[in-house]
């Protein structure tokens, strides 16, 4: 497996400086000039089971091309470059280029990693988070536990038909702790997160949904794991994920902590069916009290279970740009350009039920993967003005500035992130006001920085 994967990665690298051989893709003000939309193909290496053997084998394979879909595209020239200015030109060129974005890999605690690690490591992949300052953030501090506790039975990790009702009950410390020495006793791994990312375009190859084979690594974006960082979660809490498919976020969760209580609610079957899967290929069965799955409307998911958690995750649907722009027809394309007017209030109603989830002095964190203002700032205002308890903390010194080595934040310098500047406390009078970026932050990709788009906020119930 080892020589598989070293491989594997060596082709990628030749694929990715043969590619860098290409004139760069000119500036994004003349490409409104085709007629068509552009394309690009990509050369997609995988690990395939060859049958009767145990072995994997690297197969190359082309993938068909993918069109960007003009009428989005020039919606987003549209808005884009209005609310990012300068940013949008390099940020587009990025979401034009498949070939370019970075992909991260999350390492699974639970799974007997043997040498992933060290195969990362040769091939150039380093660690993300564990040279940050932010690591230290979530380990200060006394741990707020509340008094209450969701007794989940006999219930599966699996079954998505599972509505979630949490009576409340005494004696939440002497039963967690005797769960975390269970836990000891099956000699599971303290809480880490760790996740490892190249400064190039490399892919890790994927790895297969086995029953009862617990995968030992998590490819993603990099950014979705700064939503999980900002809600802080620790030992004994409990936690709701309000639109937890694919499971991405639920996975990172339970690397950094070990919950009282994860609950991943899903209400669509389909995306609840993908989401049983991941949380199956990714966690032991000793967890399946702890994390449950649910099915209920995230609506009106706060009026079932008022202030019942200690931290909750809002990641909201969202007219996710990497993939809207590369919607597979003109008409999909169109439809959604036409739902993406509704989606707001959709957000601030998920928005709002979460902060009737979460007890007094609990937290939220909402986030998307889009750099729509409308859907980020926008719906974060709305539910400020609507909630009195709410109360916004600032992300900017804890995440945007100890990790702007990786990512490009906006509002930045104009050398697009290199030198980045606390947003006002204050409202000013500007295009996208400084004010404006205080109520979160917004990940923006640019080259050799492709992360995001991803955007995060954190509002506190006030006690």
């Amino acid at each position: 497996m080892t020589l598989i994967l070293e491989s594997f990665i060596s082709t990628r690298m030749l694929i990715y400086h043969t590619f860098k051989k290409f004139p760069p893709t000119p500036p994004w003000r003349l490409w409104s000039c085709n007629v068509h939309c552009h394309t690009v193909s990509e050369v997609v290496l995988q690990l395939s089971e060859q049958k009767g053997s145990s072995n994997n084998q690297v197969i190359k394979r082309r993938k068909k091309e993918r069109p960007s879909c003009p009428s989005v595209l020039d919606r987003f020239d549209e808005q884009y470059s209005q609310e990012l200015g300068d940013l949008w030109a390099s940020s587009r060129a990025v979401l034009l280029d498949p070939h370019s974005w970075q992909h991260g890999v999350m390492l699974n605690r639970f799974s007997a990693v043997t040498d992933i690690t060290q195969i990362l490591q040769s091939q150039g992949f380093s660690s993300l988070l564990l040279q940050t300052d932010v690591s230290r953030v979530l380990s200060n501090g006394p741990s707020i536990v509340s008094n209450t506790k969701c007794k989940a039975g006999n219930e599966s990790l699996l079954p998505i038909n599972y509505v979630s009702k949490c009576p409340l009950d005494d004696g939440t410390t002497n039963a967690f702790s005797q769960e975390l020495q269970l836990e000891s006793s099956l000699s599971l791994s303290r809480p880490s997160l760790q996740c490892y990312i190249h400064p190039y375009p490399l892919w890790f190859p994927s790895q297969a949904h086995r029953p009862g084979q617990l995968k030992q690594y998590y490819l993603l974006n990099a950014a979705s794991l700064l939503p999980v960082l900002a809600l802080q979660v620790r030992d004994g809490e409990k936690v709701l994920d309000l639109c937890s498919a694919p499971g991405g976020k639920a996975i990172a969760i339970m690397q950094c902590a070990n919950p009282a209580l994860l609950c991943c609610n899903e209400p669509d079957p389909h995306r609840g069916d993908w989401l049983s899967r991941t949380l199956e290929s990714f966690l032991p069965r000793s967890l399946n009290t702890r994390v449950i799955v649910s099915a209920q409307d995230g609506r009106y998911f706060g009026q079932h279970e008022a202030g019942t958690y200690d931290k909750v995750l809002v990641d909201a649907p969202c007219s996710n740009d990497r993939s809207w722009l590369y919607s597979s027809s003109s008409q999909q394309g169109e439809q959604r350009l036409k739902e993406r007017s509704r989606l707001p209030v959709l957000q601030a109603q998920l928005l709002r039920s979460a902060m009737s989830a979460v007890r007094p002095g609990g937290v939220v964190v909402y986030s998307t993967c889009t750099l729509s203002s409308s859907e980020n700032f926008a719906v974060v205002q709305t539910v400020l003005n609507d909630c009195p308890e709410a109360e916004l903390e600032d992300l900017w010194e804890e995440i945007a500035i100890p990790l702007s080595k990786y990512f490009t934040f906006s509002p930045a310098h104009p050398d697009h992130g290199q030198t980045l500047h606390k947003p006002s406390l204050q409202p000013q009078n500007s295009t996208v006001s400084s004010y404006q970026h205080r109520l979160g932050i917004l990940v923006v990709p640019q080259p050799g920085k492709t992360w995001g788009p991803m955007f995060l906020s954190r509002i506190r119930r006030k006690k």
